[in-house]
């Protein structure tokens, strides 16, 4: 197995480095599949020259420009019109107070290139400048999509070596041992290596969408899910190596015992990751299959590589403490004894303040931010945002953002007659044509992502679309793509949602042979994701300073929370269930479960807590409040719901819990036998 472990490497490692090469972090590949602004996106992609690059470039003075100030914006700006082929000359409109002077910069000059595209965007930047008390930016989209770019691409570096020290400093902790942590973080690392070698392959052999977030996610995910298999496995080792002389037979009964429940575990995750696939928005609908080729990659790894390095390395690999052969482990007083025991003797209690709790968590959602803007998507504010925050102060009553639309070639002189007659609409400019379509440029009355700019939008979209009075137009632009994000991630949540309570049941089902555990479980989690949404709507404005949520959220986070904390789920119950087959009766294989598989849950959940809470120490803010909320879901999963409410609610339902499997049934007592009467003559 070590030598077969050792060709896949080899093979899977110059594969793994070409991942980095094919992530497309544009903004159509955020967007909704179907929705108006994508077409837009494509169809300006596929127009002469290419989608254009746009932006604004702002010269601003707290006092007021001076002459010499404009003089230099003209300068830099002909300077650049020198250099680059401008799809138009840019015209200098000053804001009213005289403090600002902006200029729109347009080009389809770097065609359909991402690095062509940043380094236009860079060489631009290179070129205005101020100083002395003015103050030059580049903004608008193009500029936007160049610094998201480079905060993604300089992801993949921090997020993988703060993800293994922290996960080796856990299993330091929790092992006490200088040698065997190693192992499980040395086979997550190479399971990550062959996740991104098969995601790569995937990307060539169906184009499926590979982008900066996901592949960082897949990487928490390897570490994070493969880190608590290891945990159970070696956990579950352990305790066979003290019964049985052989390490290899250990490991084969190792393997026969918690196998399955690790096989459900990583099931359910990889089902509900591949429910994302039912999303409209590319980006969630990418994450599904990269998630899951992460989980089952950990999966083989941790049941093939990690049983044979544990074999071959033997019972020394525990040292300091080594599981003997007939030795006794360390009798503590266990702290799952005494939650279980609190639970056992007053579940109703234990139960009620424990939903009380959650319930009251997710209220909290209601304090959840507004959605998320492209422009606050950022932790720190780059170039690009604080252009277009001068822009927003400096004419309040000015779209800087134009709404981009897209026509029939044949009906184009119809769709700017009806463009300039729409109510909102300030000014109407005819673009490019090519490839049967027609570009128009349409300016609003209102700022950008304002109630007017929307109405405006919406306005557009009715008189221009494919109704009866329309001619067949799609309306895009940046702010037309965040309310298709924001209405898409709406419908995706009510499509994936039954999806992944349907999946997980299923395999829950076919795992525990029962509707009723299964069922509680999913309840259990569904209420962490919640009060985990709740918590972040008490954190992320009031403590964070986070300017909205993102409009995918609350789709991720439940797709995650519910795959993965079920895991834990499946760990508890699949023990109970192993306990009462061998003839416990309910309350004691309950708290036997709790007690045996307590500390490994719980320090499963804490490396996985940790692996998450990496993402909120990332500079973009939807990764920041999926690492926050994923987290604190793991947290409360593993420490009050696992531990408090599975247990107390099986302690009080019996064996209801089962229902209607065979466990469900009441054994029939077992019959007396029979005291034999002595003989009337002596004889038995």
């Amino acid at each position: 197995m070590l030598a077969l472990w050792i060709a896949v490497l080899a093979l899977a490692g110059p594969l793994a480095g070409k991942l980095s090469g094919v992530q497309q972090n544009r903004a159509v590949d955020y967007l909704p599949a179907g929705a108006d602004s994508t077409r837009v996106a494509e169809i300006q992609a596929q127009m002469p020259g290419g989608e254009s690059t746009d932006l604004v470039l702002v010269y601003h003075r707290d006092g007021g420009l001076t002459a010499a100030d404009r003089a230099t914006a003209r300068e830099q700006v002909a300077a650049v019109a020198g250099r680059h082929e401008l799809t138009h000359e840019p015209t200098g409109i000053p804001s009213d107070d005289g403090t600002t002077l902006m200029y729109a910069v347009s080009s389809t000059e770097p065609g359909q290139d991402d690095e062509a595209k940043n380094a236009f965007v860079n060489d631009v930047r290179d070129t205005v400048e101020g100083g002395d008390g003015l103050s030059a930016e580049a903004g608008g989209p193009g500029a936007l999509t160049t610094d998201m770019s480079e905060v993604f691409g300089s992801l993949d570096g921090p997020l993988l070596y703060t993800t293994v020290a922290v996960v080796a400093v856990l299993l330091i902790l929790i092992y006490r041992s200088p040698l065997l942590w190693l192992v499980p973080l040395t086979v997550a690392g190479i399971a990550d290596a062959l996740s991104m070698a098969v995601t790569y392959g995937l990307n060539q052999a169906f184009d499926i969408t590979v982008s900066g977030q996901s592949a960082g996610v897949m990487t928490i995910l390897v570490f994070g899910a493969g880190t608590d298999y290891a945990l159970l496995l070696i956990s579950r080792y352990r305790e066979e190596l003290r019964r049985t002389p052989h390490p290899y037979d250990a490991m084969r009964t190792t393997l026969r015992g918690c196998g399955p429940a690790v096989l459900a575990s990583s099931g359910t995750v990889a089902a509900g990751m591949l429910c994302l696939l039912a999303a409209d928005l590319n980006s969630s609908r990418g994450m599904g299959p990269t998630a899951a080729v992460g989980v089952l990659c950990a999966l083989l790894a941790m049941l093939t590589l990690l049983p044979a390095i544990l074999v071959l390395l033997g019972r020394r690999l525990f040292w300091p403490l080594v599981p003997a052969y007939g030795s006794e482990p360390k009798r503590r007083r266990s702290v799952f004894a005494a939650m279980g025991g609190s639970a056992g003797r007053r579940p109703v209690a234990v139960l009620a303040t424990g939903a009380a709790v959650l319930g009251a968590l997710a209220l909290g959602t209601l304090n959840l931010p507004g959605d998320l803007k492209q422009e606050d998507s950022f932790v720190s504010r780059p170039e690009s945002v604080t252009a277009m925050s001068t822009l927003a102060d400096a004419y309040p009553q000015r779209s800087s953002r134009p709404v981009a639309v897209v026509v029939p070639t044949e009906r184009a002189a119809e769709a700017l007659e009806k463009a300039r007659t729409t109510e909102g609409v300030a000014a109407v400019e005819r673009g490019r044509t090519g490839g049967g379509w027609t570009e128009i440029a349409v300016i609003a009355e209102d700022a950008p992502q304002t109630t007017g700019e929307t109405r405006t939008i919406g306005a557009l979209r009715s008189a221009l679309g494919d109704g009866p009075e329309g001619v067949g137009a799609y309306v895009g632009g940046v702010s037309a793509q965040e309310i298709d994000l924001e209405r898409t991630s709406e419908r995706d949540l009510k499509t994936v949602v039954p999806l992944v309570l349907a999946s997980v049941l299923l395999i829950l089902v076919a795992l525990l042979r029962s509707l009723v555990g299964p069922a509680i479980l999913v309840a259990a989690v569904v209420a962490v994701w919640g009060a985990a949404l709740g918590i972040g709507g008490l954190v992320f404005g009031p403590l964070l300073g986070l300017g909205g949520t993102d409009p995918g959220l609350a789709l991720l986070s439940f797709v995650f929370l519910v795959a993965l904390g079920v895991d834990y789920g499946i760990f508890l119950m699949h023990r109970m269930r192993e306990e009462s087959l061998t003839g416990a009766e309910p309350a004691a294989a309950a708290l036997t479960a709790l007690r045996t598989t307590g500390a490994v849950i719980a320090s499963a959940g804490l490396v996985l807590a940790a692996t998450f809470a990496v993402l909120t120490n990332m500079p973009l803010v939807p990764l920041v409040e999926l690492g926050f909320v994923i987290a604190v879901g793991v947290l409360l999963d593993t420490f009050l719901v696992r531990t408090y409410l599975v247990t107390s609610a099986s302690l009080l339902l019996g064996r209801r819990v089962w229902w209607p499997g065979r466990l469900s049934r009441t054994p029939a007592a077992a019959p007396v036998p029979a005291v034999p009467k002595p003989d009337p003559v002596g004889r038995a």
